[in-house]
């Protein structure tokens, strides 16, 4: 299939690992220039070199998305180098949980200011470029908790929450414009958060991911291509009467569509 991306700027936050990493690699190969970025240059300029190396046109700075100097400062730098923007992709964030009582007033601030002030923050600088293209698309990463949180699943539940609403409300504002806003609700997906988390328990990835596999329906955890794959599609020709919506990516586990 023909996803329409040959020439497309896309922008992707998170992009040197998991997910972000994944999407980029596969949307620099269907023609896409891509902007990455993260808080590491080290990690920015390895994933640089894989898409460049695949043939791909990047162009990857360190930005720390819960900054709002930081987003503008790489917004610009994308219109500048590449003359626009055509795709966002709003991945950064970490899977911050804890209980109630025990989480202070920082940490919640933390998680807001990456996830939903990040997003909006992407949003807002990258939609008059997208105007000005003749349409766009948005895609914010969520997660299935958002719709229906466990104990002690805040705040990453509650900002992720804050995606599907703004999610939904970007979409009706500027669907005039051709600018397409979609979310998708992750389940557990192989990341390198859960493998900093196991390899500090002094457990295998195996096992790690073994266990982790035993309550879902498709009794494993996702790949982050899986993931990246559904983006691009998202991102593409093909999806061109989708926003709006939610896709659970998440192997069966949710309760709920």
């Amino acid at each position: 299939m023909e996803f329409g991306l040959k020439g497309k700027v896309a922008v992707v936050t998170g992009g040197t690992e998991g997910i972000g990493k994944a999407t980029a690699l596969t949307l620099a190969r269907e023609g896409a220039k891509v902007a990455i970025c993260a808080r590491g240059q080290p990690l920015l300029d390895a994933v640089a070199a894989e898409i460049t190396k695949a043939g791909g046109e990047v162009l990857a700075l360190s930005a720390d998305m819960s900054k709002a100097a930081d987003v503008e400062r790489f917004i610009n730098e994308v219109v500048k180098r590449f003359g626009g923007i055509d795709i966002l992709v709003n991945n950064a964030g970490t899977s911050k949980r804890g209980k109630f009582l025990e989480l202070t007033d920082d940490e919640w601030a933390a998680d807001l200011e990456l996830k939903v002030f990040g997003a909006v923050r992407c949003s807002r600088l990258a939609i008059p470029h997208m105007k000005k293209r003749g349409g766009g698309r948005i895609i914010n990463i969520t997660i299935s908790g958002a719709k229906q949180p466990g104990a002690e699943s805040y705040p990453t539940s509650v900002s992720r929450a804050a995606g599907l609403a703004i999610t939904k409300a970007l979409s009706k504002e500027f669907a005039a414009d051709n600018i397409l806003v979609n979310t998708i609700c992750i389940g557990k997906i192989k990341s390198g958060q859960h493998e900093r988390r196991f390899t500090k328990d002094g457990i295998s990835a195996d096992e790690y991911y073994g266990k982790l596999g035993k309550d879902i329906p498709m009794k494993r955890a996702g790949e982050a291509q899986e993931v990246a794959n559904v983006i691009t599609f998202l991102a593409s020709d093909a999806a061109s009467y989708v926003t709006g919506t939610s896709i659970n990516l998440d192997g069966g586990i949710s309760g709920v569509l």
